[in-house]
């Protein structure tokens, strides 16, 4: 039963170099901090970062989800705090749960948790969706 207060499961996406490229054909943003590593340290970021709208993606699909469809998604948002640091070679985390905060009017309202590595990646991530 969903009522306040109710955590959702967690959910773990996986991000990989590959699945950047993929993201950077599908979306034509070929910004080389998304895949070249050498540029992406040249202007101070730790390394190779993903793209935020590929991680607001995975979030939503997380809500459309728990929704039953993106039809049921009234509304979505978040700040992006941190970026998600995608190392050569390696699958990082991109860990998605939710809290229900609200259930008014056949809605639910939604407080999103967003981390990779355990470091907050969205700040004030929140959803609304049909009950």
């Amino acid at each position: 039963m969903i009522e306040v207060g109710t955590v959702l499961p967690e959910q773990v996406f996986y991000i990989n170099r590959a699945m950047l490229k993929s993201y950077a054909d599908a979306s034509g943003d070929q910004n080389p901090i998304h895949q070249n590593e050498e540029f992406a340290v040249s202007v101070g970021l730790p390394n190779v970062i993903a793209h935020g709208m590929l991680t607001m993606a995975l979030v939503g699909k997380y809500i459309s989800d728990f929704a039953g469809g993106a039809a049921n998604v009234l509304e979505f948002g978040a700040r992006f705090t941190k970026p998600v640091i995608i190392p050569a070679s390696e699958n990082v985390d991109l860990t998605v749960s939710a809290t229900v905060s609200e259930i008014v009017d056949g809605k639910i309202s939604l407080t999103v948790s967003a981390t990779s590595a355990g470091v907050k990646v969205l700040g004030m991530a929140k959803a609304v969706v049909r009950k």
